[in-house]
């Protein structure tokens, strides 16, 4: 579905449904150098379980036109701008990575329009190495494969991510690639990272926060270690925490204990 937000056109993933303003809705917010279909399973689960599923891809990526967001709070204006050009008046979000951040300033600056918050991967200060925010920009494909080693704890996974046999490593790194390509203005790889290390108001933002909050951290994640996510998880007024067998691609080294977790969390 595509959807005019602030002028541009966004797309977002329904999970082949049509949306209907009486279902409620969910919003899948994906991470650096990602786009809505690391969601697959998990959007299109909800789709057909009575949610309207909203898997955008954001500005500047992808199916997305408009300049990438250079903040997390520009992120967090979009993804509001995107409720109120289909008249949502309350969604659940849930976000990874760079896309947690961007979720939880959300539901911050409006809690009132956020029922639930699912924050994946996530981590504040979520601090990038020099190194990694220099070859982001400088030498963006020697980035890809570093983020790439340090996002992935097995080789392949459970049949119900992208199938059995399916090669995490070279699949994640021809999905990054797309994505670095799909903009020839903008190098939307370094413009989030910079983002995700520049973002200062994680611990005010948690608190400004009202409702229910589910982490969901990869006990072998190098990207966002979860120690890392512990000032979050203590300022958290209502948090529940579950932990899988997964690295920093969690959506696809643990898709069912993903989809679980967030099954449970927002039937509650």
């Amino acid at each position: 579905m595509n959807v005019d937000v602030h002028g541009h056109a966004t797309y977002a993933y329904t999970g082949g449904k049509a949306f209907d303003a009486a279902r409620p809705t969910v919003v899948f917010i994906h991470g650096v150098l990602n786009d809505h279909s690391v969601w697959i399973l998990q959007s299109r689960w909800f789709a057909n379980h009575g949610w309207n599923v909203l898997a955008v891809d954001l500005p500047g990526h992808c199916k997305s036109a408009g300049p990438p967001p250079a903040s997390v709070e520009e992120a967090a204006d979009f993804v509001l701008a995107l409720l109120d050009a289909l008249g949502v008046e309350r969604a659940a979000l849930v976000g990874h990575s760079f896309g947690s951040l961007i979720a939880m300033e959300t539901a911050s600056r409006s809690p009132e329009r956020v029922s639930h918050l699912a924050l994946l991967g996530t981590a504040w200060p979520m601090s990038v190495s020099p190194a990694l925010l220099d070859s982001s920009q400088n030498d963006p494909q020697r980035a890809i494969a570093m983020v790439n080693t340090f996002s992935h704890s097995m080789l392949a996974p459970p049949p119900s991510a992208l199938g059995p046999g399916t090669w995490l490593y070279g699949s994640s790194r021809a999905l990054m690639r797309r994505v670095l390509a799909s903009n020839p203005h903008a190098n939307v790889f370094h413009t989030g990272f910079k983002a995700c290390n520049d973002y200062a108001n994680g611990e005010g933002a948690m608190r400004a926060v009202r409702c229910p909050t589910l982490f969901v951290l990869g006990d072998a994640d190098q990207m966002t270690p979860p120690r890392a996510a512990r000032r979050l998880i203590d300022a958290a007024p209502n948090a529940r925490v579950v932990t899988v067998e997964a690295g920093h691609s969690l959506m696809t080294e643990a898709p069912d204990a993903v989809l679980f977790a967030l099954k449970d969390f927002l039937a509650a």
